[in-house]
């Protein structure tokens, strides 16, 4: 029987549990697939010589996801429901692929594009917006939104419990080391949320975007962003150009092997970018000139 550690573990690899040998699943390993977008896997070790797969793992607050792939299950059905919820359901929705094969067709497409589709878009020299999702009548631009998709990075080194996964055999009677990830949250402020304020910012001064921004990301990740906004700021009923739109998600509880487990859409929150910005900048959570003082000074070990 294979003992798996009880603190630190790692939750999904190539899209199902790491003790399952179901062949298929196997056969991820081998490939070094990704599930979710049917192409390579980019989650690598530092010199690209070793393909990890991980999707989830453990945290203090549940299994969180920590690859962006992992919210593309079911064909992006996380970007569709985007699509449905600005565009409505009567437009067809497709990739950059299909796209070039159906471009001289007449009708309503939302079309894809990503980095997997086609390719991101860039502006001002550095800025890549994860997705847009662009309206298309006719072979006319009508509208366009954009979609940002993040987990979360991690801290550490899982190689040794990885590997003993990936060595795994039938029957085999092993205890798998402890992970040795830690969870990036400092990332949040200094890196996620003031991406997510510089993209909205340019979205929202376009004549084409009539629904601003949306935010794909895990329910747990959201969280954290809450300790710094503030679960409390003010929800917006409608959309619009400077509207922020969040879309948060979870993983379904374990379904045992040869299975993977599902996204379960948790909740909407729909915000003004102007109050996500005042409230990173100066929410509720903000420390005090005090705190500051306090900390100085317990360094110092002064009074």
């Amino acid at each position: 029987m294979t003992k798996r550690p009880a603190n630190k573990d790692l939750i999904e690899v190539f899209g199902y549990e790491p003790t399952d040998l179901t062949a298929s699943v196997r056969s991820l390993w081998s490939l070094g697939a990704c599930p979710f977008i049917n192409k390579a896997c980019t989650k690598s070790n530092h010199d690209n010589t070793v393909i990890y797969g991980t999707c989830s793992v453990t945290s203090p607050f549940g299994h969180c996801i920590i690859c962006p792939n992992r919210l593309y299950e079911n064909s992006y059905a996380t970007l569709k429901r985007v699509s449905a919820r600005v565009f409505g359901k009567g437009a067809s929705f497709i990739m950059f692929d299909e796209y070039i094969k159906r471009r001289n067709e007449k009708g309503v497409f939302v079309i894809a594009l990503g980095q997997n589709s086609g390719k991101e878009i860039k502006v001002g020299g550095s800025l890549s917006m994860d997705w847009v999702l662009a309206k298309i009548k006719n072979g006319r631009l009508l509208e366009y939104t954009g979609v940002e998709v993040q987990s979360i990075d991690i801290t550490g080194n899982y190689r040794d419990c990885w590997y003993a996964y990936k060595n795994l055999k039938q029957n085999d009677d092993i205890t798998v080391p402890s992970s040795g990830h830690g969870m990036n949250w400092a990332n949040v402020h200094k890196r996620l949320i003031p991406q997510i304020i510089r993209k909205g910012k340019v979205y929202s001064t376009s004549s084409l975007v009539k629904s601003g921004l949306f935010f794909v990301l895990p329910e747990i990740v959201y969280k954290k962003f809450e300790d710094i906004i503030g679960a409390d700021i003010p929800q917006e009923t409608k959309a619009g150009p400077n509207i922020l739109t969040i879309h948060t998600y979870q993983l379904s509880k374990p379904v045992g092997h040869g299975k993977q487990r599902s996204l379960e859409f948790t909740r909407e929150i729909r915000v003004s970018m102007e109050e996500f910005s005042e409230r990173f900048v100066s929410g509720p959570n903000l420390p005090s000139g005090e705190d500051l003082d306090s900390a100085v000074k317990k360094v110092l070990g002064c009074r």
